[in-house]
């Protein structure tokens, strides 16, 4: 990367979005897949979330960390990208989770890890997108609700009701999607 000597200073913590994809790609593309975003169109949101945060000069330090703020422009990209591509059937990719290392000692426990995070998805595919990105950034990636509230420029009350209430249709969601045969979860996939 070349150095300019004419740029200002960076401010203390700031990064600036090379760093950012750097260090968050992965984060943003799961992210965006876990909001209901086909495989094939992740990477392209990818690059638009950070030519936004090009755009807007980097992240600079505040009460949301990097990850919820580049969540929050994610967010608003999916939304966007999703009602482009909602005439086109999306389909969840159960065989992209099948590549996600589970950790297990036996092929049963990782074909038990692969199904139970395809219920995970199918869960949070039954989300509305406020919900789902509440919850993603909560529970799945330990984010602080006046973070969250911070990113997405909501009070923190609701940050909480929106996770209260995500909490309640994720366990149902799960629940059922564990009694349902695999067959049926397919037909009824949004």
């Amino acid at each position: 990367m070349r150095v300019d000597n004419d740029a200002a200073p960076a401010l203390p913590g700031k990064l600036d979005a090379a760093e950012l994809f750097r260090a968050h790609a992965p984060f943003v593309a799961r992210f965006l897949i876990r909001m209901g975003i086909r495989h094939e169109d992740a990477p392209d949101l990818v690059q638009q979330v950070f030519l936004v945060a090009h755009e807007h000069g980097g992240y600079q330090p505040g009460p949301a960390a990097p990850t919820t703020w580049l969540a929050a422009i994610a967010f608003r990209l999916g939304m966007s990208a999703r009602r482009a591509f909602r005439k086109r059937a999306r389909e969840f990719d159960d065989a992209v989770l099948a590549t996600v290392p589970a950790g297990a000692e036996s092929p049963f426990e990782r074909v038990a890890a692969v199904q139970a995070l395809c219920r995970v998805q199918h869960a949070l595919e039954t989300l509305d997108l406020e919900h789902r990105a509440t919850f993603i950034l909560f529970e799945l990636q330990g984010e602080s609700c006046q973070a969250i509230a911070h990113a997405f420029s909501v009070p923190v009350g609701t940050v909480y009701s929106r996770l209260s209430h995500a909490r309640r249709l994720f366990r149902k969601a799960y629940e059922r999607s564990a009694a349902t045969p695999r067959a049926e979860r397919h037909r009824e996939a949004p």
